[in-house]
């Protein structure tokens, strides 16, 4: 196995994980106001990385110093995105939301264009229009359809779609910072969400094992090893095959959901299934070269 293929492995991983957000995110009973979860989450992706520092026997202080450019790549997509995304949920319809967010594929896709010695084939933009496609069945199926009076929530869902794109490919610029420094990267997400809560939201603390096995399965999953695996795979992997492979998320979300008796099979689930699917398998092929003699 290949560099780029055991750090594409490695990033896929970070599909999986983010399929169990909304699993996850139900035992919280959306109890708990977006920025003060959003502050609990990221603090415990930052206490998870602390555990690596301390198996490895030191405290991670080596990984805080780095360029600045990766901080705002960094710290801006992690908060930026999270904000953008709970501001367009109070503004939008939560479908049509999702929709325009799940854009960042597709552009990651597109901007990889501009990374450098990377080149864009026909089946990369099949597969991710295909994957789309499937992802726009699966998700868009329950909307009431777009209107000009949540224009405002549907500009910060694009924005969310352009800030995690542009993150996932402006990482390879500065590849060379390790996949650790994530973890203060986390640490200042939570710092800034935790102020955000104070200013705007009022406290409410879990009231049931539910909703802590929520909130903890959230900073150790979708928050912690997937954004670190995320940047270890966008940095040193093949990051066409991994935007393709992202529109796997929301059809593992909902067969999970499934598992638990929280949504019904259909024949537009089964389509879905097919051209995503079909959409990565699609941006992975590679057509055997013939051999000059």
């Amino acid at each position: 196995m290949t560099q780029i293929q055991r750090a594409t492995l490695i990033g896929s991983v970070s599909i999986f994980l983010w399929s169990t957000l909304a699993l996850l995110t139900r035992l919280t009973e959306d109890k708990i106001p977006a920025f003060q979860l959003m502050a609990m989450t990221f603090t415990i992706a930052f206490l998870l990385m602390n555990v690596r520092w301390w198996l490895q026997g030191h405290t991670g202080l080596r990984h805080l110093r780095q360029p600045p450019l990766s901080w705002l790549i960094g710290v801006g997509a992690y908060f930026g995105y999270h904000f953008c995304y709970f501001a367009a949920m109070s503004k939008a319809p939560v479908m049509e939301v999702s929709l325009l967010a799940y854009l960042w594929p597709l552009l990651i896709v597109l901007f990889s264009t501009l990374l450098p010695k990377t080149k864009l084939e026909l089946q990369h933009v099949a597969g991710a229009l295909l994957s789309f496609a499937g992802c726009w069945i699966l998700v868009g199926k329950g909307t009431s359809g777009f209107s000009a009076e949540y224009l405002s929530g549907y500009l910060l869902a694009i924005t969310c779609a352009f800030i995690w794109s542009i993150y996932s490919v402006a990482s390879r610029f500065v590849k060379t910072v390790p996949t650790d420094a994530v973890g203060w990267f986390c640490a200042v997400t939570a710092m800034t969400a935790f102020a955000c809560h104070l200013r705007w939201e009022v406290t409410v603390w879990p009231e049931n094992m539910s909703q802590w096995t929520g909130i903890v399965g959230l900073g150790l999953g979708p928050v912690g090893i997937a954004f670190f695996t995320w940047d270890y795979g966008v940095k040193h992997g093949n990051l066409q095959l991994l935007g393709s492979l992202a529109y796997g998320t929301p059809l593992i979300s909902v067969l999970l959901l499934l598992t638990v008796d929280e949504g019904v099979f259909s024949a537009s689930l089964a389509f879905s299934c097919l051209a995503i699917v079909g959409g990565s398998i699609l941006a992975a092929y590679r057509p055997k070269r013939a051999k000059v003699a």
